[in-house]
């Protein structure tokens, strides 16, 4: 928006409504409401879903496995020999009660079978499928944040635009009211 248009806002004018005076200050409130509860709403959230994440990694403990066969091959890993990623891979694991178990879980792509990994049990002492690693966590507590911010500023500027409707229809029902007295006017005032 022109720095001019903005500037008429607030400028006196004698074909200004209080219509026109109202719409300016909605505005401003918009942009200030948007510029402070956007950014609070988006850090609120992702420290939220951080705060889950902790929470609940807290609670995880780790134990020393073995693969039992190698992972799957992944699709979509480079042919390269880069190892980024992680397959799901059988393991084996000694509980902590002295029993032997296997499962599922993630492991990094470059293991193979007989190759010692950490896996993670949760509190109940079942195997974790796909624990969240700290980067998987920063990733989502980024997202939910930006989701959120995003969606306060959505729904800030659509009550503006709900209000400058809601204005309009007002300043319709102004120049309609406006129209049929000039119209009265003139059809008293002919011969």
């Amino acid at each position: 928006m022109p720095l001019t248009k903005i500037r008429w806002r607030w400028l006196r004018n004698p074909l200004k409504r209080g219509t026109d005076v109202a719409e300016s200050w909605m505005l401003l409130a918009t942009v200030v409401l948007i510029a402070g509860m956007a950014p609070a709403a988006g850090v609120t959230a992702a420290s939220a879903v951080d705060a889950a994440s902790h929470r609940q990694s807290r609670e995880w403990t780790s134990v020393s496995a073995v693969l039992t066969e190698d992972p799957p091959a992944r699709i979509g890993v480079d042919s390269t020999g880069g190892g980024s990623g992680r397959a799901h891979a059988t393991v084996r694991w000694k509980a902590t009660d002295g029993t032997v178990r296997t499962g599922e879980t993630a492991v990094a792509s470059g293991l193979r079978a007989g190759d010692h990994t950490t896996a993670w049990l949760d509190r109940h002492g079942s195997l974790l499928r796909d624990p969240t690693t700290p980067v998987d966590s920063l990733a989502q507590s980024v997202a939910v944040g930006a989701v959120a911010a995003s969606s306060t500023g959505l729904l800030l500027l659509g009550a503006d635009k709900v209000g400058v409707i809601l204005l309009n229809r007002r300043r319709y029902a102004q120049w309609e009211k406006e129209w049929g007295d000039t119209d009265a006017q003139w059809r008293h005032q002919q011969p």
